[in-house]
């Protein structure tokens, strides 16, 4: 039903445009003329997503606030590190790092089951088939934006003062993160239709990723048991510059302003942010090179 009715506006949006082969479009550069088509499969996906869902969209903040409370009870309780000496407004420093990582592992599992899960729509009308990654991006920051919206106001209430800077540096770690996952979603989406290996592939990058980030501890931890070279390719990740960068922006004007981040903190986020377009290249490039097949092989 959901497949039929947006094949029906589909047809009704595109009519006019101009015609081209099936399976080949300009990429990224064709989306702004799909925009209310985008809308569309994102109103799909959350509808079928939530369909039967007696909690809806409160998911958003109940699976996050468990994450969070099983996380601190086992990493800063139980091994105190939210302890004297420990981290300070570690329940900040924990939740400002979960939901980055979260909406990371959100974003590139669904951008990669994204082909797949729109195999109907592929097979019957022509749409730029990155429109469906994208999607699934957008899903993700649906689900995300609430959560920061949680994070806000436990800051105030821990004491956070919000400062231009801070803000500024957690938005340009948010672009990196979904610049990154959506990078990622387009090769393993793309290659994902030839060999559903892939899938299994993301679940292990997914689950890595939570512990390749400084969420539940520090920077300082992972230079104190690890060479020089493990450090700078730990700092590689845009995850963990990006969770890092929510770190500056939610959590360190709610304790004495001590904390030092690792040197050159401005070179490693303009580095993550390079990283992270890389990543979207070739990713773009994959996702082009194989989408003539999609419909064939699915």
């Amino acid at each position: 039903m959901h497949t039929a009715n947006f094949v029906r506006k589909a047809a009704m949006t595109t009519k006019s445009d101009a015609i081209y082969h099936p399976g080949r479009s300009k990429g990224l550069i064709d989306i702004p003329r799909y925009l209310y088509l985008l809308d569309l499969l994102v109103k799909k996906e959350v509808r079928i997503r939530y369909r039967g869902s007696w909690l809806g969209m409160a998911w958003t903040y109940v699976k996050p606030i468990t994450q969070f409370v099983v996380f601190y009870v086992a990493m800063g309780i139980f091994l105190g590190l939210g302890r004297g000496g420990g981290i300070q407004a570690y329940p900040l420093y924990l939740f400002s790092g979960i939901i980055v990582t979260n909406f990371f592992v959100e974003a590139f599992s669904n951008c990669t089951r994204s082909i797949l899960s729109n195999a109907g729509l592929i097979q019957k009308i022509y749409l730029p088939r990155e429109l469906f990654p994208l999607a699934s991006l957008r899903v993700a920051f649906v689900h995300f934006f609430p959560q920061v919206i949680v994070l806000i106001i436990g800051a105030l209430c821990m004491g956070w003062i919000p400062d231009f800077a801070g803000i500024i540096v957690a938005i340009i770690g948010f672009i990196s993160v979904c610049t990154f996952a959506f990078g990622l979603g387009l090769f393993f989406g793309a290659i994902n239709v030839f060999y559903r290996d892939a899938e299994n592939i993301t679940d292990l990058v997914a689950m890595v990723a939570v512990w390749l980030a400084p969420c539940f501890y520090t920077w300082q931890m992972v230079a104190a048991h690890a060479p020089r070279w493990v450090l700078e390719m730990y700092y590689a990740n845009p995850i963990a510059i990006s969770v890092e960068a929510f770190h500056r922006g939610f959590w360190l004007n709610a304790t004495d302003r001590t904390f030092q981040f690792a040197g050159a903190w401005s070179l490693r986020l303009c580095e993550s942010l390079v990283v992270a377009f890389a990543v979207l290249l070739i990713g773009e490039v994959t996702f082009r090179h194989l989408e003539g097949k999609f419909a064939q092989e699915i």
